[in-house]
């Protein structure tokens, strides 16, 4: 889940259906919340029985486990792809638009557009992720609470099916930042422990808990109201989220102008070249990756 939920137009969510823990895992998160707090908290002041009880109601021993491989995989595969941004921008973000292209085919059916409403819905979200891929990481500042804000929405995403955590920050012009920001945490604790300046690490390392914090945020808000919105209209919800996967096509092709134009280079024939060929590479990985799930069911 860890490396589907690292690439944008891969959802995490899907691998959970693939390796059948999908249930589980929705289970789990959604019983995360003020009760169960509350509980631990009163087992705290001496009732250890009712800590064992919250513990194994929200399953815990599960969550930690899928969190360590989710966190191990994210640090090494974001590391990887920021190496890829950063000198080959043309075929890595080709890549991502061919997994994002895919991934709005494979959710086709659930794009419902039999009535005003989900029409307006459908177009409201590509409306949404169109404006703002390409212009939001220029609006957003580079804040711990954007980065909180970002954390809260990216790791809400993770657990949809055929929506990826990582996609939502490509949207909010996010993705490159976090990317580097997690590369740069990693080098800073590999300094420390080598004697460096223990200061190094409190830059990144700022960024980083800032989104893990609001990840938590997100655990325990935005899952829910996006759970509770597919629970009372599932097809208006869809409806908008594909409107989103959509729009966000956007992102990284203004992605791959920024970078190349950082490089001193531009849109040439080789690089329009790159993009297409990487671009089919990803969309062929996503439609197989579909396949082996024996298509999406929601």
């Amino acid at each position: 889940m860890g490396t589907a939920d690292a690439v944008p137009g891969v959802s995490g969510g899907t691998i959970a259906l693939i390796t059948g823990i999908y249930d589980r895992l929705i289970a789990a998160v959604t019983s995360l919340d003020v009760d169960l707090a509350r509980r631990a908290l009163g087992g705290l002041a001496g009732d250890r029985e009712e800590i064992r009880d919250a513990w194994r109601d929200a399953d815990l021993t599960f969550l930690l486990v899928l969190g360590v491989g989710i966190f191990a995989a994210v640090l090494t595969v974001t590391r990887v792809l920021h190496v890829a941004i950063e000198t080959r921008p043309a075929p890595t973000f080709g890549f991502f638009f061919g997994l994002i292209a895919a991934s709005a085919l494979v959710l086709r059916g659930e794009l419902h557009l039999d009535s005003r409403r989900r029409i307006v819905a459908g177009l409201g979200g590509v409306v949404l992720a169109f404006v703002v891929s390409g212009e939001a990481s220029a609006v957003l500042p580079g804040t711990p609470l954007t980065t909180a804000f970002a954390g809260a929405f990216a790791v809400s995403a993770m657990i949809l099916p055929g929506i990826s955590g990582s996609l939502v920050l490509v949207i909010l012009g996010q993705y490159e930042r976090m990317s580097g920001a997690l590369s740069a945490f990693q080098d800073a604790l590999v300094g420390v422990a080598g004697g460096a300046d223990p200061a190094s690490v409190v830059g990144p390392g700022v960024t980083v808990v800032s989104f893990i914090a609001g990840g938590v945020v997100g655990l325990l808000t935005v899952a829910h109201l996006v759970r509770r919105a597919l629970t009372r209209d599932r097809e208006t919800t869809m409806t908008f989220l594909v409107g989103l996967i959509v729009g966000a096509l956007r992102a990284p092709v203004v992605s791959t102008g920024q970078r190349l134009a950082e490089l001193g280079r531009g849109w040439t024939p080789e690089a329009l070249a790159l993009f297409g060929v990487a671009a089919l590479v990803g969309g062929f990985a996503v439609l197989a990756l579909d396949r082996a799930a024996g298509g999406i069911e929601l």
